[in-house]
C-alpha cells in the first residue's frame, strides 16, 4: 500500500476514518478482507504469499496499516512486513499492538515501511529505515506516504523525481481533506473515496505490472458498529461494497 489517510479523533463518536490505496504488483496473490483471526477477531484482507496483511481491524477497535518505506539505506528484510500488521492486530489497544511491533523490530530486521496503529485513544506511526522511530499523532487528519507523512517528506536519492511527486501528491491529499465546517463523518470518508480514485491526485496509478491493486475505506465507531468496505482493483474503476463479515460488537 502506497497512501494512508486517516481521521482520529475528528468526528464525535467515529473516532477512526480510515482510508487506504494499495499499490503493487498485479500478478501478487491476494484474498478481499474476511475473517483471518480469532483470538482476537481481525477483519483484514490477505496476501497470499507471505500470510500477511497491509490494513485490517480487530474487535477490540484496533486498527493496523502499512505503507512500504523509500530510504536510502539498503535494508534486507529477513520477514514480510505484512506479518507486522498481523502482530499489531493481535493486542488489545494501539500501544501494546505498537510495543508488540517495537519489540519484534529488536530481534529481526525488515524492509522499510511506515506502519500505523491506533485505536479511539491513541494513534500512532512507526516509521522504520533500519531503526524504528515512533511517532504520537494529534487529533486530526494525517496522510502516510512512502516518503513520509503530512507536510514532512524525504527525497530518496535513488529516484527524486518519484519521491518528489509522491511528496506533491501527500501535501496537496492533506491540505484537500482538512474537514471542512460541519461536515459529517460520512461525507468526509466519501471525500476520501473520490480523492483515492481521482488521477488528480496521482494516488490511484496504473503502471506496467505494478499499480493500484485495491482500495479499502475502514470507520471505527464509538458504539462498536463498525465498517469495511473494500474496492478489489483500482478504486477509478472498481465500485466499494461492504464487507458482510462482521466482528463482534465491543462492549463499553
Amino acid at each position: 500500500m502506497c497512501t494512508l489517510i486517516i481521521a482520529w479523533q475528528v468526528f464525535e463518536k467515529t473516532p477512526i476514518l480510515l482510508g487506504a490505496n494499495r499499490d503493487e504488483l498485479y500478478d501478487r496473490p491476494s484474498h478481499p478482507p474476511r475473517i483471518i483471526d480469532r483470538d482476537p477477531q481481525v477483519l483484514a484482507p490477505i496476501d497470499e504469499e507471505s500470510g500477511g496483511t497491509w490494513i485490517g481491524y480487530n474487535e477490540n477497535g484496533v486498527v493496523a496499516a502499512i505503507t512500504n518505506g523509500w530510504v536510502d539505506a539498503d535494508l534486507d528484510g529477513e520477514r514480510s512486513r505484512g506479518l507486522l500488521v498481523r502482530d499489531a492486530l493481535e493486542r488489545q489497544n494501539a500501544t501494546a499492538a505498537c510495543r508488540t511491533v517495537e519489540r519484534e523490530l529488536d530481534t529481526r530486521t525488515y524492509d522499510a515501511f511506515n506502519l500505523l496503529v491506533a485505536d479511539e485513544n491513541s494513534a500512532l506511526l512507526i516509521e522504520y529505515d533500519g531503526r524504528p522511530s515512533v511517532s504520537t499523532l494529534s487529533p486530526g487528519v494525517h496522510v502516510v506516504m512512502n516518503v513520509g507523512y503530512d507536510t514532512e517528506y524525504a527525497i530518496h536519492s535513488a529516484r527524486p523525481d518519484a519521491s518528489r511527486q509522491q511528496a506533491e501528491n501527500g501535501r496537496r491529499l492533506y491540505e484537500h481533506l482538512q474537514p471542512r465546517p460541519a461536515e459529517s463523518a460520512q461525507r468526509w470518508h466519501e471525500r476520501v473515496a473520490n480523492a483515492l480514485s481521482d488521477h488528480e491526485f496521482g494516488v490511484c496509478i496504473h503502471g506496467d505490472g505494478f499499480g493500484t491493486r485495491s482500495s479499502s475505506l475502514i470507520r471505527i465507531d464509538s458504539d462498536g458498529r463498525d465498517q469495511y468496505a473494500f474496492a478489489d482493483g483500482p478504486p477509478c474503476r472498481t465500485d466499494f461494497e461492504r464487507i458482510d463479515e462482521q466482528l463482534a460488537s465491543r462492549q463499553h
